[in-house]
């Protein structure tokens, strides 16, 4: 029984190419009480396996978070199987403005002991009591009012390129760090303010607004959908954009257009640009804001040292990276002392 991918991500990339059908990016997610995630997990790849579905999927015994590439003919079979599954059944998907072939190139379901990192050992709260929430057009009435706070739940190179007018953007680097900042912060404004939050797809907020219910606050409200299904919104009743700049996705895209704005700078040369890329050092991979220019002067590297790696033979490269341990868990995203317009 497959129960893995067989294609590398590069014979992936050629044969979507090749067939050049396409394909819907999309995510969703819901909290729930899943029994054996393993089983759970296996069940999913074999279905979407046979659907040619790709994407990254988390599975816990605390639900699902999912980030995919569905081919546009095989959409409804998609949801046709997740409406099979009681508590997916009509599940929000928050479908992506852009589309790209190769947003995913792997079909990767993974157990985990959550599908959102939160740092917390504290099991008295219950995630499903959750804050209000509420669409596009009560989130803008809401900004409007001076008695709001409004949070940005995300970390801080997805908040740089983009975020709404007026929000607290934490200096964080994970969703676990955000979470007592944020309410050590706001901890006076617990009866008499409106916290506000959103996030990419509303995943992050929904355990968020749980959380700081169970902590004392009395008005908590989270956007539905979040950033993505606010610029649906937005679109089609003409509402007014309050969002500044492009929205952040985990995906090979990087980054969605959300506002012409451009609200971040080039971290090498200073030059307003909001264009996300990775070291194409293999040993390094950090995610930072490239400017054309200086993807061309560099050779697509955060600095010299990366970029005279990068320019050695495939074989050396392994060689020099053999031992160090590299892995996910080290690569940096957006800090470096090489960057020196980091703000």
């Amino acid at each position: 029984m497959q129960l893995y991918n067989k294609l590398s991500a590069k014979e992936r990339a050629a044969l979507l190419e090749e067939a050049g059908e396409d394909r819907l990016t999309l995510s969703f997610y819901q909290y729930a009480k899943i029994g054996n995630p393993e089983l759970f997990r296996n069940h999913l790849f074999l279905a979407w396996d046979e659907m040619e579905v790709l994407g990254r999927i988390y599975v816990a015994h605390e639900g699902i978070n999912a980030q995919l590439s569905v081919p546009a003919a095989n959409f409804e079979t998609f949801k046709n199987f997740l409406d099979g599954i009681y508590f997916l059944k009509d599940v929000r998907l928050n479908i992506a403005i852009e589309h790209d072939l190769k947003s995913f190139l792997k079909l990767k379901v993974k157990v985990r002991d959550k599908i959102v990192a939160d740092g917390l050992n504290d099991d008295t709260f219950d995630v499903r009591n959750k804050g209000v929430h509420v669409d596009a057009q009560k989130f803008n009435e809401l900004l409007d009012d001076p008695n709001t706070v409004l949070v940005d739940m995300r970390n801080h190179y997805e908040s740089e390129i983009g975020h709404f007018k007026g929000a607290i953007t934490p200096d964080v680097d994970t969703f676990r760090d955000s979470l007592p900042i944020i309410e050590e912060d706001l901890k006076e404004h617990k009866e008499d303010k409106n916290l506000v939050m959103y996030c990419t797809g509303g995943i992050r907020c929904e355990k968020a607004s749980a959380y700081y219910k169970h902590k004392g606050f009395k008005n908590v409200f989270q956007l539905e959908g979040g950033i993505i299904e606010y610029t649906r919104q937005v679109e089609n009743l003409k509402l007014e954009n309050k969002f500044l700049g492009k929205n952040f996705v985990f995906d090979h895209r990087r980054g969605e257009r959300i506002s012409e704005d451009v609200i971040s700078n080039c971290h090498q040369c200073g030059k307003p640009c909001d264009t996300h890329v990775n070291c194409a050092n293999e040993a390094c991979h950090l995610l930072f804001i490239q400017c054309e220019e200086c993807a061309e002067k560099m050779n697509n590297c955060c600095s010299d040292k990366c970029q005279k790696i990068a320019a050695l033979p495939y074989e050396e490269q392994k060689a020099l990276r053999k031992g160090k341990g590299n892995s996910n868990k080290i690569f940096k995203k957006g800090r470096s002392e090489v960057l020196s317009y980091k703000r």
